[in-house]
């Protein structure tokens, strides 16, 4: 008897002769770039280093297109958003010591968006591993540690031959559910010896499904069909699985209102009827999510920002469906289904009865008409302004990346992203200067639409140098800088907490001359003139810089005393 797993590929006479006659002058780096064009990869990201030179050198002699960034945190949102784009793994390239570590905050908002980022570093030679210092340049007493605690999986290498298989083996991690970042290091000596290994073929990495237990959605189907009042709450989940088509057609087959968390935003058209859009700030939407006596959770941990500051309590029964096993009922319990978003959704499908619920339209209506009486009653008209400009300006197939600026923060719930995995934001993990990096990564993606960054001053700094990147590879990528004078979400928060505001007021250089210096267009708008400027900067080849100067406030939260 033949079992499938005794069968091995038997190679051709022309693969043999390959095999035995490599080329000449490849390295280990060669193997590196082998492996990842092998698994499908076509573009990298990153920034070369002394101890790295072999991997950067064995590009030159590869079909890979490299995108070089400025600095490596940046490299690593650029990976970030070309892996949240594509669904593919997005290779990054970094060096030892200073440059590996400049990628944590990177790399942490990766695991918190559950974006696929493949890092590969480089290591200090193979004689001064194992303990001790040893006096290398860049060397750290153990450099994977700093990661372990970041990052989805970690893979050493300390010889040729296991380059391949670790690359591949991180590759597959970083693409099974839940999608993150992964970290991949080789030394020096390895990545630079010449290789006598055949060139790497027939790689395969398929990432393993997570598929629901049955008896789970069984149970989870019998709820939802017999629930008077669900409601869903849509996360990332649904977007990095690609599964918003199933979430539409659960919602409508069960007649279910829907609210898209911040990082979920897409998972669920914003004008459907069942759309409860994305207002989480507001004690209104709590208050329906809280009244739902059957409430699907979606590709979500109900953390901080999707639970209104844990203020949420639910009173009727959860279902939680999570690929991230640490986060299943972290927060509130329920029937807990550990699965790919799209595995369970389309088994709920399969299993649920069809719902029929004339209310729950008006039930939706009813409550986006509270939230914009509460909202019209704050005069923010500057705000809302701005932000239907920057609607009505990006063309609809246009992806959007935001900095964690204030108007972003209006963005997460106000903003109609008009497409799924076409909004995305640094909220994860909460790190400053997303936007710029990320927005270059997603043009690398696809360089035939135009792409809009979005920062505050403050965030714009920790990236400027990103727009030599832009320029030297024209990139489609207009960055609006929404200039208030200092990082104005955290002169609010210290201005009601303590009545007056510290080390939030900064020096800035002239945007507009600044960007024109490294050859980027740039133009001063004024909130009338935002939309046109915007759209023309847009509409225009290559990278572009409008500046608005402005001093926005954040709507009032809704979670802290309850009702307005």
């Amino acid at each position: 008897m033949t079992h499938d797993h005794d069968l091995v590929l038997r190679p051709t006479e022309a693969q043999i002769s390959t095999a035995l006659n490599p080329p000449s002058g490849r390295t280990g780096g060669d193997l590196v770039v082998e492996t990842l064009a092998g698994l499908g990869a076509t573009t990298v990201f990153g920034l070369p280093g002394q101890h790295a030179l072999g991997m950067f050198d064995a590009l030159r002699r590869s079909s890979l297109r490299y995108i070089g960034l400025r600095v490596e945190n940046n490299a690593g949102f650029a990976a970030d958003a070309y892996g949240r784009v594509t669904g593919e793994a997005a290779p990054l390239l970094l060096s030892t010591g200073p440059g590996a570590l400049t990628s944590l905050a990177a790399l942490q908002e990766a695991a918190a968006a559950s974006a696929p980022v493949l890092a590969i570093s480089s290591q200090i030679p193979t004689a001064g591993l194992g303990g001790g210092r040893h006096g290398y340049l860049h060397e750290l007493p153990d450099q994977s540690a700093s990661f372990r605690g970041v990052v989805k999986s970690v893979h050493t290498v300390r010889t040729q031959s296991q380059i391949p298989s670790a690359i591949a083996e991180a590759w597959k991690s970083a693409l099974t559910a839940p999608h993150g970042p992964v970290w991949v290091e080789i030394p020096q000596d390895v990545l630079l010896s010449p290789t006598p290994l055949p060139v790497v073929t027939a790689m395969d990495a398929t990432p393993d499904d997570l598929l629901p237990r049955p008896e789970l959605t069984a149970v989870a189907a019998d709820l939802l069909s017999r629930a008077a009042r669900p409601a869903i709450i849509a996360g990332g989940g649904v977007v990095r699985s690609d599964a918003s088509g199933k979430l539409l057609a659960l919602a409508e087959k069960l007649d279910a209102p829907v609210v898209t968390t911040f990082g979920g935003k897409g998972a669920f058209p914003w004008t459907h009827p069942l759309s409860l859009q994305s207002w989480l700030e507001d004690r209104h939407t709590t208050d329906f999510l809280e009244d739902a006596d059957v409430l699907l959770v979606v590709g979500s941990g109900l953390g901080e920002l999707s639970s209104n500051y844990h203020t949420f309590k639910p009173r009727g029964r959860v279902v939680q469906i999570e690929a991230d096993l640490g986060k299943l009922e972290s927060n509130h319990p329920a029937l807990g289904i550990h699965a790919d978003a799209r595995l369970a959704l389309q088994a709920l499908l399969e299993t649920v009865e069809e719902r029929n619920d004339e209310s729950a339209p008006r039930r939706v209506r009813e409550l986006l008409a509270k939230v914009a009486d509460r909202i019209a009653g704050q005069e923010l008209t500057l705000e809302q302004d701005v932000l239907t400009a920057v609607r009505r300006a990006l063309p609809a197939g246009s992806p959007s990346f935001w900095d964690m600026t204030i108007l972003a923060y209006w963005a997460w719930s106000a903003f109609d992203p008009r497409g799924t995995n076409s909004m995305h934001s640094a909220q994860g993990a909460g790190g400053l200067g997303y936007g710029l990096p990320a927005a270059l990564g997603a043009a690398a993606a696809d360089p035939t639409r135009p792409v809009l960054a979005v920062s505050g001053d403050g965030g714009a700094l920790y990236s400027i140098a990103e727009l030599a990147t832009a320029r030297q590879y024209d990139l489609p990528v207009t960055w609006l800088i929404v200039d208030d004078g200092g990082y104005g979400i955290l002169r609010e928060y210290m201005n009601d907490a303590f009545g007056q505001a510290t080390a939030t007021e900064l020096a800035r250089p002239d945007y507009v001359a600044l960007a024109e210096s490294f050859g980027v267009p740039g133009v001063a708008t004024t909130p009338e003139t935002l939309e046109a400027d915007l759209a023309k900067a847009l509409a225009t080849p290559g990278p572009s810089v409008v500046v608005l100067p402005a001093l926005l406030r954040m709507f009032a939260p809704t979670h802290l005393g309850g009702h307005d």
